[in-house]
């Protein structure tokens, strides 16, 4: 029997979607937050190019997932990045309005990849060790998951729309995301090891700084063009 009809495949690939749709809850908020001041004719796309370049990544940096664990401080150089993400995402847009739409699209686009690449490093690792190294098992998990995140994030977007503090909440949730990825670096972890209330304070205080920073930004940029 080929490996693609046996029952382990498929409670494999089962187990992979799932881990893919349980992780990727931040991204489609982040995918949201990217696309939120786009012309509505625009969403769709950046959404569909966004998402589709982010799973090619992701598939690559998958396979790659032995390799990546040797790299000294990745997850807190991810971490770093991803904070300074989710207080971009909260920042008025000082443009000029005569920047042009597909500028503003190909910006949306970048912030989905790199935001995906720096928030799926536990996607990727936990993918990549119930795949047990089957490539097909990885594309085909990662492909069935793409259209499902793709929903989720248009949902959001038409809720950020109704509600704008959701904004907030958005920003916030990748402020503590990246605070995750910061603890989960070996050297910060045994640092913080057995103090439970450090780590709630790290958590804390990066997502208040976060969100602070990003409100007193907004309501400067609105005196100035008031």
């Amino acid at each position: 029997m080929h490996p693609l009809f046996e029952s382990a495949f498929f409670s494999s690939l089962l187990l992979i979607i799932t881990i893919n749709l349980v992780l990727s809850g931040d991204n489609a908020v982040v995918i949201a937050i990217a696309c939120r001041k786009l012309p509505i004719e625009q969403r769709k796309r950046a959404i569909l190019w966004g998402t589709f370049l982010a799973i090619i990544v992701r598939v690559i940096a998958t396979i790659l997932a032995v390799y990546l664990l040797k790299i000294p401080y990745l997850y807190m150089i991810g971490g770093v990045i991803l904070l300074w993400i989710s207080y971009n995402l909260l920042r008025e847009d000082e443009r000029e309005e005569a920047i042009s739409s597909s500028e503003d699209l190909v910006q949306a686009v970048k912030t989905i990849v790199v935001a995906d690449v720096m928030m799926g490093l536990d996607n990727v690792l936990a993918i990549a060790g119930a795949a047990k190294g089957d490539i097909v098992l990885i594309v085909l998990g990662l492909v069935i998951s793409v259209p499902l995140m793709i929903f989720g994030s248009q949902l959001i977007l038409k809720a950020m729309e109704r509600f704008v503090w959701l904004v907030y909440v958005g920003s916030g949730v990748l402020a503590v995301t990246a605070a995750n990825m910061i603890l989960m670096e070996d050297a910060v972890h045994e640092w913080i090891a057995g103090r439970l209330w450090l780590e709630y304070a790290i958590k804390i205080g990066l997502a208040a700084l976060v969100l602070v920073a990003g409100y007193l930004q907004r309501t400067k940029t609105t005196r100035t063009h008031a």
